[in-house]
């Protein structure tokens, strides 16, 4: 499908239907064009219990709104959620730079509050999602903002709509540049979950979308027992799970996960930054790196591949 409007127009758009599970907006008012969501058909995804339904814009702004939550300790990270859930309930993420505001990530609310809170942050020069499933209403924002999009070239097929903002990427690393000067934000293109699936880094920081699913023990703390005696966290646990399919709970063969690591290992992080509030790691580069890679061990091992050699990889 295709959009032929250049500039943002909320009139036009505002009915256009937008998937209830996932999110994603498709260029048409027709329900009778548009009737099922091939995203969600995709074996990664699922349709609800309930069936295939779609909603619009115009329905979403007149019931929810987003909300803004820095990082905690680094306010140049703010997490943008829409409240009440809207499709998979991921947040976006606005990264603040000397050079200009990166999103990462896309909702699919996008209004004239969400507009004008971003506008008056310095708007946005550039945005990254990491994979299809977050694609939403990503058009709408770049449109909004007059900003490219950067999205995996190997994931073009999930687009619902083209648009002369959108940046199909072929490299394997980019840096994200502003007026033609590096913005310190780079995407890595670890794939594994989608073949152009992204994570982005800035300073340190890893944002992970579902690259790399943050897990419970991983989020957990043992820091100190019950009364405040310090502890150490036991051995065996696992901070990140890697699938294919996360909702639908297939993992990733260890190849993936060897052909990952080969990229990521590459750089330093101290933290790591989920789909969703709360999914934040923060510790050291070398426990962060340490973690990541054990975590794959742990997921090797236990599929059944006992002697692999990756189960031999160091962080080094």
């Amino acid at each position: 499908m295709a959009s032929d409007g250049a500039t943002y127009d909320s009139n036009e758009t505002g009915s256009w239907l937008v998937c209830t599970a996932c999110g994603t907006q498709f260029p048409t008012s027709d329900r009778e064009k548009t009737k099922t969501c091939f995203i969600c058909d995709d074996p990664r995804q699922f349709t609800p219990q309930t069936g295939q339904a779609f909603t619009t814009l115009n329905e979403i702004r007149s019931r929810a709104k987003n909300t803004w939550t820095p990082f905690k300790g680094d306010s140049r990270f703010i997490s943008i959620v829409t409240e009440p859930k809207v499709g998979i309930g991921q947040r976006a993420i606005l990264i603040k730079t000397p050079k200009g505001n990166v999103l990462w990530d896309c909702i699919t609310l996008l209004d004239e509050e969400t507009i004008a809170k971003i506008r008056g942050l310095g708007g946005l020069k550039a945005i990254v999602i990491s994979h299809p499933h977050y694609y939403t209403t990503h058009v709408e924002w770049a449109k909004a903002f007059d900003c490219p999009v950067y999205l995996a070239k190997e994931d073009k097929e999930w687009t619902t709509q083209s648009s002369a903002h959108q940046v199909f990427v072929e490299d394997t690393e980019l840096d994200i540049k502003i007026d033609g000067e590096p913005s310190g934000v780079k995407a890595l293109k670890l794939g594994g979950h989608f073949p152009g699936s992204f994570v982005a880094l800035y300073d340190e920081h890893l944002l992970i979308a579902d690259t790399l699913v943050s897990t419970p023990s991983g989020l957990g703390s043992w820091d100190t027992d019950a009364v405040g005696v310090a502890r150490t966290r036991p051995k065996g646990m696992n901070s990140y799970s890697f699938m294919w399919s996360i909702p639908n709970m297939i993992p990733l063969r260890p190849s993936e996960l060897e052909r990952m690591w080969g990229i990521l290992k590459k750089y330093d992080f101290s933290s790591t930054h989920g789909a969703f509030l709360g999914a934040d790691i923060v510790k050291t580069v070398p426990e962060m790196k340490q973690r990541v890679l054990e975590s794959m061990q742990i997921q090797i091992r236990y599929m059944g591949y006992d002697e692999h050699a990756f189960l031999n990889e160091t962080v080094g």
